[in-house]
């Protein structure tokens, strides 16, 4: 894998998942706060990272795809 698909693949991922993380810990922060944090890491960790491989990437292509026959049509 050549350095400009690295990169554009952790952009991917990067967009995908700091909004997931911040929705995330807005919608569920305050019910989490009680416990260690080991335990919300590995919650937020079990929840996110199936979003983020199943949905959330496969998704942000799909998108990326549309955005771009649209432009290439023009």
């Amino acid at each position: 894998m050549n350095t400009k698909t690295r990169l554009l693949m952790s952009l991917k991922i990067w967009m995908v998942i700091y909004p997931s993380i911040t929705l995330f810990l807005f919608l569920f922060g305050r019910h989490l706060s009680a416990f260690p944090l080991y335990q919300r890491t590995f919650i937020l960790t079990v929840s996110l990272v199936p979003w983020m491989m199943f949905i959330g990437v496969p998704f942000l292509d799909f998108v990326i795809r549309r955005v771009s026959k649209k432009g290439a049509a023009k």
